[in-house]
């Protein structure tokens, strides 16, 4: 038979493999599922011309359907063709066991293991649920350490606010690995399963795991630079150390400086009664946390694109009072012929409120690509890192603050 836009056994197969990608054959086995059998499939058939035109064909694709299967149901139409009078061709096309469905692709085993998954985790946690009812696959592809996954969320229901580290936990058969890689899945059912006060709302996402559902986790630290040798701790002007016991520290310092390039952090020049704090993501959300930021000016020298920008506003919503670092058009157009892009995975696209109006305007022109090059192109997401910026020009503004 010639290559013809009609529906084959293969086509019908890859019918039911989608449906088990999307994870629909196993959610009609939920008990509350909405009935999914019979089953049917699309079907493309013969039109009145190709009848006439390609008889033989369409017999042999009837013959074909027929004879490849009978987990398939036929339903079949009659038509009255002016030249080959009435003859029967297959109309729709039905699956109306559940059983047929998972044989016809080979997934009967998967299955069964879906079916002793959702049996033992309905009888402990009735609550997982509408979380089974929209992820069954990504269930099926935990179900080898899914008793695993079970016995970590009976101990968070049985140990709240244990105020222990994730490597203390004294769970059978499960380290600490274990729960670091799947971080993200059980805390989508620690959510579903645990009582909201058992659950620190503050946290989120896979860094607040531990804090979340009230783990102990490693301090938070942050590296220290003293820019003024007058004022090194017992000889030391590179510290790190957790938050808790920098908010301690009583620098007489008059100014400080934030960054988070370790490259610019280690480089930047010694400054009288100065100090110099960097640390990356959380860290910086948490320097609202050390008292004595708030009374000497405080400048934040971040990358000259729309990520930096954002970092700028989240840092000002606890240090209002912070200042930006060459983040500004002189020092962009000074650099022209070191401009990059910006990674699409760190654009910010968002309303930022927290930025003073020279840098709003200059946030929203990188945002909306208003820049452009030598030769008039414009340059998309712009992105100018805080490293290219010469040391001369770092000099020279240093010595104005």
């Amino acid at each position: 038979m010639s290559q013809l836009d009609w529906t084959t056994p293969a086509d019908l197969r890859a019918q039911l493999q989608r449906l088990w990608e999307q994870g629909a054959l196993l959610r009609a086995r939920l008990p509350r599922a909405a009935p999914l059998y019979p089953l049917q499939l699309r079907l493309k058939k013969p039109g009145n011309q190709e009848l006439g035109r390609r008889f033989e064909e369409v017999r042999q694709w009837i013959s074909l359907l027929q004879q490849a299967d009978d987990r398939y149901r036929l339903e079949w139409k009659e038509i009255n063709h002016r030249q080959l009078g009435r003859n029967l061709i297959p109309d729709s096309v039905w699956i109306d066991q559940p059983d047929h469905a998972l044989q016809l692709i080979g997934q009967q085993r998967a299955a069964q293991r879906f079916d002793q998954l959702l049996s033992r985790s309905l009888a402990d946690f009735p609550q997982l649920l509408p979380w089974l009812e929209k992820h069954p696959m990504r269930a099926l592809e935990q179900a080898a350490d899914w008793h695993k996954v079970l016995a970590v969320l009976r101990w968070f229901q049985t140990h709240p606010h244990s105020n222990l580290y994730l490597r203390q936990l004294d769970i059978a058969g499960v380290d600490t690995k274990f729960i670091e890689q799947r971080r993200g899945l059980l805390g989508d059912l620690l959510d579903l399963t645990l009582p909201a006060a058992h659950i620190n709302p503050e946290y989120r996402g896979i860094r607040g795991f531990s804090q979340r559902y009230g783990l102990r986790d490693k301090p938070l630290r942050v590296r220290l630079r003293i820019l003024d040798n007058h004022l090194a701790i017992a000889g030391l002007t590179d510290l790190e150390m957790p938050i808790e016991q920098l908010a301690a520290l009583e620098l007489p310092v008059e100014r400080v400086f934030v960054t988070e390039n370790e490259v610019n952090a280690l480089t930047f020049p010694n400054h009288p009664r100065s100090a110099l704090l960097f640390g990356q993501g959380y860290a910086l959300d948490l320097l609202g946390q050390i008292p004595w930021l708030v009374r000497q000016p405080l400048y934040y020298w971040g990358d000259i694109d729309t990520h930096g920008f954002a970092i700028l506003h989240r840092l000002r919503a606890h240090l209002p009072h912070a200042s930006s670092l060459l983040m500004d058009v002189a020092t962009l157009l000074h650099h022209q012929e070191l401009w990059g892009q910006e990674p699409a995975d760190t654009r910010c696209t968002h309303d930022l409120t927290n930025l003073t109006d020279s840098e709003q305007a200059l946030y929203q022109a990188l945002r909306d690509n208003q820049f452009c090059r030598p030769d008039g192109k414009p340059v998309e997401h712009l992105r100018f890192e805080q490293e290219h910026v010469r040391f001369s020009w770092l000099q020279r503004h240093l010595q104005q603050l």
